[in-house]
Order: structure tokens, then sequence, then C-alpha cells
């Protein structure tokens, strides 16, 4: 077959045909990619040839250098960069040649253009390309394909480039994108492709936007565009040239929220309500979507505020309060479109409506008590309306508008809306009767005080229960409800102290009934809409998790059942046929397991061993069983053999010899790396349990450990994690630590020295964990090593050459403006216990004033544990201080802090 015939059949409705042009492409792909990519650019150029042909040649084009998956996307580029100049050459040659020449929309040849510049761009290549592109938008002679493909190229290009590789050119790309826009240009289509140009290269426009006369410009443009009324061209791209002028508008406050005060009263107020009275979807879903962005802004900007005065400076940006300007006229949009809901609403549609109760939530936690006035009287006027539609915008509103204002002053009301409320979970409309249960859900959780009174509990319980029997949507809501109220029961209730567990609460007398029920509604047939059987079994593990005492009987009850329904669906594996079988078969085992870990937590530690076999067993056969299942399900099988762990203690290691094979499965299972994080946690959670009876299995775990630290598959966020539990085997075997001590270090120390992208926020995250897991094995280390009486082990002497480097590492933290509270905590327990085991020799590092800043800081941290620790370090140290200044000779202070390349990947 040629290549034109083959690019052909990849659309053809025959299977065998379709199948056989994509072997025909992945074997010409294997045998020769850059010859195939040269002769599929030659075909795109071809005006002569079909459309088709063309579209599916630019396809497969882009393909072979692009991924949605950036991992996979970083290996084509690359793959592209190493094919030889003049094929590139061509390649890209063909592509732009091909802009404006197709007749089909989307432009294949504006994908490719843009899928080669972002592997090309940012290293220097293809340098002539934005000139080039800015010259066809801008070129008078231009045809209408020719002036839309290009922009589609350059918006594709913005979305997906690092901003700083376009900021040198992002004036001429701007003036392109504004030439495409203005109300001038005479086809929608190219306004429509400027318009979502311009949205996707709103970051890298911050310099223009610092300028009063580009930003007033650029402004003009937008403001102009979400009023296009011309319908010369299209109908449908004239709406969508609304719409994308309108997200454009939603994307700049996000941006540049301190500069709009100009643009706020002349123009956005009444583009944006205009907006939200369209009877069009996606133009009401905007304007609404712009309020929502401004309500995020505002709050953000109340929490900067309030930060700054408890630092006593001035904050960096203030609220102009649009929101609650804005309140008189948007709450009634807001709630006139509260009641155009459909009955059978699709759960995944995002629509006007939804959109309108978000908004409205945002509203309340930005504008709090003076949302208040504006809501209520239409909840009054419309709860008990005739039109189901806004009996259910009452309920809707109601429930919006829990979270922001005063609870003492919503208190009250909601007392006196609680019967109604409990009324309408049997409204005649199943809408109402959801939003109901979602806004019962909302009080329990958000005004628990409200409910939990001798007035309202009982009617209120005897309500939800029967409401568990309803549809799914409204069963679920129930659920929630149901979680809620546990919690906020069990806080309420009287103990003797924080520590410890209530005797008896105000849900004693129904417990049982309601455990019961939430079993019945976990085994519904239809458990599988609407997240019921989720639902059910997080509101029973939330009952179980929140009981007091006198419930421990019922408690013990719901883990047999659970036990044995485990049992059973480990027995239904072979019956399993199909997908969706194993999907709903694995939900179900990771369900069970979950609910098993909060029974095994409440379960005494004289009633855990007793059944402690039989729950072992089922978890060792969910272990054996592992074809076909998901990462989640062997994680929760982990995580549930962690918790029997911490319930049995020492009583666990007759469990260890049969479980050993299975997490060292864990610990190797790259691919899912949620199942080995869960495993090397679990090592930890053995290690405080067991203590020195994990001796026997240390140096295969430590193996595999120290392996995983090297290996580049291993996730990332697996590697904090592992020097953690470095500490955790250190601090349970002691001085049998001692074969691994070097080896240990050496990584401790590459790892400290570990550095980043400072201006990546997940980076820095990153490195402040790893940090974390560095000073907790350091910790685990010293404290295993100096011994639990209060002689110190000769052992500790191991450690002294690497004091030095351990306190210049807690120095380079104290420096960086970036640290945790983590960090900050750790670092103090560590300098502690450095001055328990080293005594007075340590005493001139630690008279150095950037650890005396760490030890303040630490004093004055919000963190309770922080504060705690340098509390109690600075006591320490004082104490050493007392004792002597006499120093150990051979102890140098460190002259530089650390910092190297070495980085743990």
């Amino acid at each position: 077959m040629d290549l034109l015939t083959v690019l052909e059949k990849t659309t053809s409705p025959d299977t065998q045909e379709l199948e056989a042009a994509q072997r025909f492409l992945e074997q010409a792909a294997q045998q020769n990619l850059p010859e195939l990519l040269k002769s599929l650019s030659d075909i795109l150029k071809h005006g002569g040839n079909s459309p088709v042909s063309r579209m599916q040649a630019g396809l497969q084009l882009k393909n072979a250098i692009y991924s949605k998956d950036v991992s996979v996307r970083a290996v084509h580029q690359q793959r592209w960069l190493q094919f030889p100049e003049e094929i590139r050459t061509h390649v890209k040659q063909n592509v732009l040649e091909s802009l404006g020449t197709e007749t089909l929309r989307p432009s294949s040849a504006a994908q490719c253009v843009a899928c080669i510049a972002c592997a090309e761009l940012p290293h220097g290549l293809w340098p002539e390309l934005i000139q080039c592109l800015l010259r066809n938008v801008t070129n008078p002679s231009s045809t209408e394909m020719m002036k839309e493909s290009t922009l589609e190229a350059i918006g594709y290009i913005c979305q997906d480039i690092e901003p700083e590789i376009l900021q040198p050119q992002s004036n001429e790309i701007l003036t392109a994108i504004v030439h495409g826009m203005k109300k001038e240009e005479p086809s929608n289509h190219v306004r429509l492709a400027a318009t979502n140009a311009l949205l996707n290269s709103l970051e890298f426009t911050k310099a223009n936007f610092d300028k009063e006369t580009e930003r007033h410009f650029i402004m003009q443009v937008v403001c102009e565009a979400t009023q296009s009324t011309d319908t010369r061209v299209s109908t449908a791209a004239l709406g969508s040239v609304r719409v994308a002028a309108l997200q454009c508008l939603v994307k700049i406050m996000s941006l540049f929220y301190q500069y709009m005060k100009h643009y706020m009263g002349p123009a956005l107020f009444a583009i944006t309500i205009e907006a939200m009275e369209s009877d069009v979807d996606e133009i009401a879903l905007q304007g609404i979507e712009f309020w929502s962005t401004v309500c995020d802004e505002e709050v953000d900007l109340a929490i900067e505020l309030s930060e700054a005065a408890e630092q006593g400076r001035p904050p960096e940006r203030t609220s102009m309060f649009y929101a609650k300007g804005a309140l008189q006229y948007l709450v009634p949009l807001l709630l006139a479109t509260l009641a155009k809901q459909e009955e059978y609403d699709d759960d995944d549609e995002w629509n006007p409506c939804k959109a309108a109760g978000v908004c409205l939530m945002l509203m309340a936690t930005c504008c709090e008590d003076d949302v208040v006035p504006h809501v209520l009287p239409f909840v009054k006027d419309n709860i008990r309306h005739a039109d189901w539609r806004y009996r259910d915008a009452a309920v809707m509103a109601f429930g919006s508008i829990l979270e922001g204002p005063d609870p003492e002053k919503l208190k009250p009301i909601v007392e006196q809306a609680m019967p109604m409320l409990i009324e309408l979970l049997t409204d005649g409309s199943v809408v109402v009767r959801d939003t109901a249960a979602w806004t019962v859900g909302r009080v329990c959780e958000m005004l628990p005080d409200a409910v939990i009174n001798e007035n309202c509990l009982n009617p209120l319980l005897m309500a939800l229960i029967k409401g568990l029997e309803a549809e799914p949507r409204v069963a679920s809501n129930i659920c929630w409800a149901f979680s809620s109220l546990a919690e906020a029961a069990y806080e309420s209730a009287d103990t003797a102290d924080e520590t410890s567990e209530p005797e008896t609460y105000c849900l004693s007398t129904y417990f049982e009934t309601m455990v019961q029920r939430l079993l019945e509604t976990t085994d519904r047939p239809d458990g599988n809409q609407h997240n019921l059987r989720n639902a059910a079994y997080e509101a029973l593990m939330e009952l179980v998790k929140n009981s007091p005492k006198d419930c421990y009987v019922i408690v013990q009850k719901t883990t047999v059942i659970i036990l044995e329904r485990l049992e059973r669906v480990l027995g239904m594996e072979a019956a399993i046929q199909s997908t969706n079988d194993r999907v709903q078969y694995n939900d179900l085992q990771s369900l069970l397991c979950a609910t098993l870990q909060s029974v095994v937590r409440k379960m005494t530690p004289d009633d855990a061993p007793k059944i402690s076999d039989q729950i072992m067993t089922a978890l060792l056969s969910m272990f054996q069983n592992t074809s076909g299942k998901s990462g989640n399900v062997q994680e929760d099988a982990l995580v549930a053999v962690s918790t029997l762990c911490e319930v049995l203690g020492e009583n666990f290691e007759k469990y260890l010899e049969a479980f050993k094979p299975y997490l060292l499965l864990g610990l190797k299972n790259y691919a899912e790396y949620q199942v080995c994080l869960a495993a090397v946690g679990l090592i930890g959670d053995m290690c405080r349990a067991l203590g020195l009876k994990m001796l026997p299995f240390c140096n295969e775990l430590m193996m595999v450990l120290l392996e995983n630290l090297g290996n580049e598959s291993v996730h990332r966020s697996v590697k904090p994690q592992i020097l953690s539990v470095f500490g955790d085997v250190a601090l349970a075997i002691g001085p049998h630590f001692k074969p691994y001590l070097e080896v240990v270090l050496t990584t401790l120390q590459q790892a400290s020295q570990a550095q980043v992208d400072k201006t990546d926020y997940d980076m820095i995250d990153y490195l402040n964990e790893l940090r974390e897991g560095c000073l907790e094995a350091y910790t685990g280390i010293v404290q295993g090593l100096k011994g639990d009486g209060d002689t110190l082990s000769p052992d500790i002497n191991l450690l002294q050459p690497h004091v030095t480097h351990i306190i210049s590492f807690i120095e380079h933290i104290s420096m960086d403006e970036d640290k945790s509270d983590s960090n900050i905590a750790a670092c103090c327990g560590l300098l502690g216990d450095l001055c328990t085991a080293f005594s007075t020799s340590i005493m001139p590092m630690l008279e150095k004033e950037t650890i005396q800043s760490l030890l303040t800081q630490g004093r004055r941290s919000k963190v309770q544990k922080a504060k705690t620790l340098a509390t109690w370090a600075t006591k320490e140290i004082r104490k050493l201080k007392n004792t002597s200044c006499s120093v150990d000779p051979q102890m140098k202070p460190p002259q530089t802090p650390v910092g190297g390349a070495v980085s743990v990947h």
C-alpha cells in the first residue's frame, strides 16, 4: 500500500482496513521514522491531496512529536531533535507552507507547527518562526484561512511552551493577536482564533499589563470582542468569540486583579452582568465564572491582609471589595439562575445552575454576613413554592450560604429552618429531596450545634434513617450527613481529657440502628449509582471511628460482619468475567479494607489478638490474588496491615515471615508508586511496633530501600519517606544498626545537599520533604545509637565525625526562606538530641546566630510541635552552658554551610 491510501484508510469504518493501516504506519515508524515524517509533511503540503489524507498526515506527524503525557512528550521531543537537520528543515518548511491551504477546521498544519516549535524554541532553534507567523497575520494580502490557522498555531504554542521562552517576543506576539481580534476584522473565525491565542498567552503578558497604555489597549480589544455582533460569516464562531473573550476577562481578573479598578465600573460590571443574563449557556457560564474568580481573589486578599497584620507590615495588594459592592445586583441573578435546573440533569454536565450554586457559596465565603439579607427573603418566599424548581432553588440557596457568615448569627436561623428541611427530605420532587439532603449534610458539617439538641436530633435521625431507602442520589447525600453528624457528636461529648474516649454520646441510643441501616445500604443492588456504596461505607467508617465506649459491642459485631464480607468477596475472584465486574470487585475490596482499618483501630489490646489471625489470613489472600488488581487495592491492603500492626504491637511478629514476600513486592512496585509508598510507610510502622524483633528482616529490607533510593524508576515522592524510615529502623534496632551506618550516612549527606529550581513551588515542597526525611533519619540514628538508659552507649561516638556536617545542614535550612514549619520542628528536635548525645563538646557549634535564629523561629511558631521542640532544645542548650564551658578540641565548627549539587531524584 502507498502512504496516501493508508492515510485514507485510517478513518475507514471497516475494522480490518483500519487495523491494517495502523499496523503499516507503526512498522514504517519503526523502520525509518525520519523518512516517514518527511513523507507525511509532503502529503500535508500538497493541496491536490484529499482533505482527509492531509488531515491524517498532519495528525500522524503531530503524534510522533507531541503527547499529552509530559514524560512521553519529552522523549518524543528529544527524539525529534536528534533527527538529521536536513529532515527537520524539510518538515518545518512543509508545515509552514501548509498554513492557510487546508479546507478543514481546525488546521492540522497549525498543530504540527506548534508541536515542532515547542520542541525547538526552548533550545534556541527555529529562531525565524515567530516573525514568519506574525507576517502571516499582519500581511493585508493574507487569506482568512492563513490568518486563522496561523493564529491557531500561535495559540497552541502559547498553551504548551514555558512562558519565559516567549517573553522576549511577547510584544510582537501580542501585536499579531490583537490585530486578529480587532472589531474591524471581517472574519469571526479569525477573531476566534486570535481570542483563543490571547487566552493562552496571558501568562507572559505581565510586562504589557504593567504599562498603562498597553493595558488600556488590550482591555479595549477584549471588551469589544465580548460585544461581537457581526453575523456575516458564522453564528457558531460569533458565539464562540464572545465566550472566548469572556474567558479572557476571567483569566485577566485572576492574573491582574490589582489593575482592574479602572475597568470595573465603566465596562466589566456591565459586560459580565449582561453575560449572566444571556440565554446562551456558554456565555452565562463565563459571566458567573468571572464573579466566582473575583470572590476567589478577594478571599485570598483577605488572608494576605490578616497575615500581614500579624507580621506588622502592610499587605502587598489590597482588596477593592468588588464582590461586596456588587452583591445587591449579583445575588438576584444567581438566585434566578438556580431556578433554571432540569429534572434529569447530567451529573457531569456543567451548567449555569450548578455554576450559580458554586458562585453563591464563594460569595458567602467572601462577603460573609453581608450575603445573608440578600438570600433569606428569597428562601422564605420560595421554600413552599408550588413549582419544584423554586423550592429547590430556595433550599440550594440556603445550603450555599452556611459557610462564611458568623455561625453564631446563623445558628438561630438554621434551628428555625430545620423542621422545614426535614419535611423536604420527603418532598414530591426527587431534585428537591436531593438538595434538601445535601443541605442537611452541610448543616451537620458547618453548624452541628444547631441540630445536636433535644428538639431536633430525634426527628432528624428518624428522617435520615428513612432517607437511606431513597433514590441513590438522595441516599448518597444522607450518608454524608451521617458522617458529619458522627464527627460532631463525638467532638461535643463529655470526656475526662482531650485524649480519652467518651463513655457515651448523643447518638448512642441510635448507634446500632444507624450501623445496621448503613450496612444494608452498602448491599443495595443500585449501590454503584451516584457513589452510594462508597458514601455508605465512608459513613460507616466515620460512625465507628467516632464511637464512644458504650457502643464498643456493636463495633465488635461490625468487625465480624466486615471480615465475613471480605472473605466472601475474595471467594468471588474466579467468577469475574467483564472489565466492569473487575472494577466493581476492586472497589469493593478497597472499601472493605478501609472499613476493616476503621473497626480494627477501635479494637482493645485484649480483643485484637482474638481476631487478628482471621484478618491477616484475609489480607494475605488479597496479596496472593493480584492479577488484574489495581494499585489502589494493594495500597489499601498494605494500609490495613499497618493498622493491624499498630494495634497488635509486638504480637504482630508471628505474621512477619508469611507477610515478608508481599512487603518486598510492594517495595519493588515502581509502576504504582502509591503501593511502594505504602510499603515504605508500613516498614516504619512495623519498626515502631516491633522494635528489636525487626532485626532478622533488616538486612533484606535495608538492601531494597537503598536500591530504591538509587533507582530513577522510583517516583521521587517515595524517596523522602525512605530516608525517614532509616531513622525508624535505627531507633528500633539500636546498636545493631552499625552495619548500615556508613552507607546510610553517606546517602543522607548526598540527599542533604540536594538543590532544586526555586521558581517551582512543587520542587520547593519536595526539597522540604527531602530535608525532613534526612532530619528524621538523623534523629532516629542519634536516639538509636545513644541507647535508652541514663548512661550513653559508646556507639554514639561512631556518629561524632558526622556531627559537623549535621549542624552545618541545620544551619543551611535555618538560612533558607522557603523552609517549612515541619523542617523547623525537625531541626529543633535534632538539636536537642545532639545536646543529650554529645554534651558540651558541641557547644561552640550551637552558639551561632543561624542556630539561635532557628530556635527563636521555632519558639514563635504557630505550629505546636515546632514550639514544643524548640523550647525543649533551648533548655537542653542552656543546661549545657550552665554545666561547663569546656570544648572537645576534636570538634571544630564548620566553615561554610552545605549546599552542593548532589540530588536525590
